[in-house]
């Protein structure tokens, strides 16, 4: 269980973003010094007596548990006139792509360009090298079997099959299996993959865990060629990391999957003791150019790390965080891009934010 106030919490959360566990981080605002709690997400789902120790009520609980569901930033004003900010964390979503053949290289760059970092394990050196994939994190020449190895496989990563044999997708699919995915895809005929599918239940793998696995691959938009493959097999990916399937008739939950620069995570981890504030988007109406959950630290110098979209607002915020650095406490501030500096800026996208401005 996973519990920390105050001390290190940023190094906590990097830990459990690189074991694949979502998080949240809870900030109880004050004008002084903001109290900070990281919890896992195991931990707020178990026992509930911790809670009152570290004087944290049903209704943050439960906006707590609501945001590392939903992936949704939950800001509470008490009557008191007190602030919470609860911010969810989700690791990076990852795709793994199984087989490094014609359709993988567009795959790999069209899915790059959406925010994944992609692996991809073929045993082949002439299928698995960086010069065929220079945007991959990772290119893994090994046998599919051995590959998984080497794998960080959970519940951010987005599987896909793409092999050019329905034995190698067969080896694929039994180790992809006994991992707790975010989505299996395979690509395939239907008859291929009855066939594969058939085979993988006789060796005693259960109907619920073939159910897990999309084949064929892709969304049904008459694709041809390779290009055209890979945008219907990453539309069906990102369908799968947007939209969560519910027992109901209702349709799919939408979720909002964390936006956060892992460099402004890493500084803040650091023990480093520099005046700074760190800037956190906690809502955006319009199209605004990042999403909420977007972190900015601003030094007194005015340099910054990160950036919450660039243009004349964010030096307007850059001002105020520098003030908030000297005089302490926090602010929360609406930026709005929608004027005419906005425009005279060339900020086209418009809409309005409200970011938190806090001393560290």
């Amino acid at each position: 269980m996973s519990i920390d106030v105050n001390e290190n919490v940023y190094t906590n959360l990097l830990y459990s973003l690189d074991d694949g566990k979502r998080a949240v981080i809870i900030t109880k605002l004050k004008q002084d010094k903001s109290e900070k709690i990281f919890l896992s997400e195991a931990s707020l789902f178990s026992t509930q007596k911790h809670f009152a120790q570290m004087n944290l009520n049903k209704e943050i609980v439960d906006k707590a548990k609501e945001s590392v569901n939903s992936g949704n930033i939950q800001f509470i004003k008490n009557a008191d006139k007190s602030e919470i900010m609860i911010e969810p964390y989700f690791p990076g979503a990852q795709l793994i792509i199984m087989g490094g053949g014609h359709i993988a290289v567009p795959l790999v760059e069209f899915a790059t360009k959406v925010g994944f970092q992609v692996s991809v394990v073929d045993d082949r050196l002439s299928f698995a090298n960086i010069p065929r994939f220079p945007l991959a994190q990772t290119v893994i020449c090994e046998s599919f079997e051995k590959s998984f190895e080497r794998l960080n496989l959970n519940e951010s990563s987005f599987v896909v099959v793409i092999t050019r044999g329905h034995r190698h997708d067969s080896v694929c699919l039994k180790e992809v299996l006994k991992y707790n995915t975010a989505y299996i895809g395979m690509i395939g005929s239907k008859k291929r993959a009855k066939i594969v599918l058939e085979q993988i239940l006789k060796e005693g793998y259960t109907p619920e865990q073939i159910q897990r696995v999309s084949t064929p691959i892709g969304v049904d938009i008459g694709a041809v060629t390779p290009e055209e493959i890979a945008i219907s097999i990453l539309a069906q990916v990102i369908h799968a990391r947007r939209k969560r399937e519910t027992s109901t008739n209702k349709s799919p939950e939408k979720i909002n999957w964390p936006e956060y620069d892992s460099i402004v995570i890493k500084e803040l981890s650091e023990d480093i003791k520099k005046p700074k504030a760190v800037v956190t988007i906690i809502s955006t109406k319009g199209s605004a150019p990042r999403k909420s959950g977007a972190k900015m630290i601003v030094f007194s110098d005015g340099s910054i790390l990160g950036s919450i979209g660039g243009g004349c607002s964010e030096g307007e915020v850059i001002n105020i965080a520098r003030d908030i650095i000297n005089s302490g406490g926090y602010k929360i501030h609406n930026v709005d891009m929608t004027g005419d500096i906005a425009e005279e800026e060339g900020m086209v996208c418009g809409g309005v934010m409200e970011v938190l401005i806090e001393a560290i």
